[in-house]
This record gives C-alpha cells, sequence and structure tokens, in this order.
C-alpha cells in the first residue's frame, strides 16, 4: 500500500514538470538546473516546517482571523518566501535565464519539488490509506503550487528583464506579493468552511487556470517569436 501510496503522491508533480518541460520547446533549459530547482525546492520543506510551527506557536488571533494568519501568514507567506528564494538564489543570475519563460519554467519546478515532498507527507504518512485525501491534493492543491509559481516566475522575469531598477523592484516585490495573496486566499477558503465562500471555491480555481494561462501563453509566444527571429537570421546568413 506505502508504495502504491507513494506513486500516487508523486505522479501530480511528474505530470506537471513533464507539461512544463514541453511548453518550453523553443528554448529548453538544461536537465540539471531544472532538477537543481527541483531539488531546492523539496528541500526548502525542511525550513518551512520549523518556521510554520513557530509562526503558529506565536500565534495570537482566534476565529475567522486565527484562520485568516494561517492561510496567508503562516502558509501563503512561508512557502512562496523560500520556493522564490530557491529560484532567485539557485537560476537567477544563470546564463541559461536568458528569456522570460524561464522565470515561468524555474519557478514551477521549484514550486513542484516543494509540493512533491508534502503530498508525500499527506498523502503516504498523515492520511494513509485515505485515497480520498490523495485524489483531492493531486486535482487540487499540486496543481495550485503550480499556478502560484507560474506568477512567481512572471514577475520575477519581468524584474531581471526590465533596465528601469525602480521597476525592478516594484517586480521583485509582486513576485513574492501576488503569488502570496494567492496562495493565502486559496488555502483561506477551504480552511474558513464559510458556506458562501465555498461557493466561490470553484471559480476561482477557474480564475488561477485562466489568468495564469494568460501569462504562460504570453511568456510562451515571446520564445516562440525569438526563435523564429533566430532562425530567419541564420537562415539569411
Amino acid at each position: 500500500m506505502i508504495t502504491r501510496l507513494f506513486v500516487i503522491a508523486v505522479t501530480p508533480g511528474i505530470a506537471l514538470g513533464m507539461g512544463i518541460y514541453l511548453v518550453d520547446r523553443y528554448d529548453r533549459e538544461p536537465l540539471y538546473l531544472l532538477m537543481k530547482m527541483f531539488i531546492l525546492g523539496a528541500l526548502s520543506v525542511i525550513p518551512v516546517l520549523y518556521i510554520e510551527k513557530l509562526l503558529l506557536r506565536i500565534n495570537v488571533f482566534s476565529g475567522v482571523l486565527g484562520i485568516a494568519y494561517t492561510a496567508f501568514i503562516v502558509a501563503g507567506l512561508t512557502e512562496e518566501y523560500f520556493k522564490r528564494a530557491v529560484v532567485l538564489y539557485g537560476a537567477f543570475n544563470d546564463k541559461s535565464f536568458n528569456e522570460k519563460l524561464d522565470g515561468i519554467v524555474y519557478a514551477v519546478f521549484s514550486a513542484l519539488g516543494f509540493a512533491t515532498v508534502e503530498n508525500i507527507m499527506y498523502v503516504v504518512f498523515r492520511y494513509t490509506g485515505n485515497y480520498y485525501v490523495a485524489v483531492m491534493r493531486g486535482l487540487l492543491s499540486v496543481p495550485a503550487h503550480t499556478l502560484f509559481a507560474v506568477t512567481m516566475g512572471y514577475y520575477l522575469s519581468l524584474a531581471k528583464f526590465t533596465s528601469n531598477e525602480k521597476e525592478s523592484k516594484v517586480y521583485h516585490s509582486r513576485s513574492l506579493l501576488i503569488p502570496l495573496l494567492l496562495h493565502g486566499l486559496f488555502n483561506f477558503i477551504l480552511m474558513a468552511k464559510i458556506p458562501m465562500l465555498m461557493l466561490l471555491f470553484i471559480p476561482y480555481v477557474i480564475y488561477l487556470w485562466r489568468v495564469n494561462l494568460i501569462k504562460l501563453n504570453e511568456y510562451t509566444r515571446e520564445s516562440r517569436d525569438k526563435y523564429n527571429r533566430i532562425h530567419e537570421l541564420d537562415d539569411l546568413e
């Protein structure tokens, strides 16, 4: 049973990783760097667990405020901060980060490393034998981490490729703040269990998919256009 649960837990991350790798078809990132992002993202679970435990201990709020604190600060801020740190210190200044789509690819692999380990912890150890948890996390939680990462990578790329220092700082801030808010709201809706909010959950998930696919498609088109320009120049020569 443990082996089966382990396979179920890692499959969503592998599938989504393969998906984003195939999307990046015009100027693919080196596998060693993608694996580095994934492994460091997975290892980031360690400091996240300790910091989340500390933040939960100092939670002075109760009721809805306590849930909001847990959703936005304990989970949202802590997890997005470390997933972003993996990209900033592991790939942001690498020579392979040479187009905007790369920011999304690296952020997604960092997020999938984190989400895969988190999924193993829930599916294999915490809720052993509960296939409902495994299915729901595979359909919602792991893809959600991917979507937050698309937004993160989108703004990290804007920060990297703008020549305006002030704009770069704004985009750096947004690369943490906006995924944090998206993540926090996702968790808050599920944790609060307020009937009216629960009615908004599926529309919110649809919204996340829509806006992040738009961002992904925008950078994919830029990557394709860059690839075509380079090959047109090669043909002229």
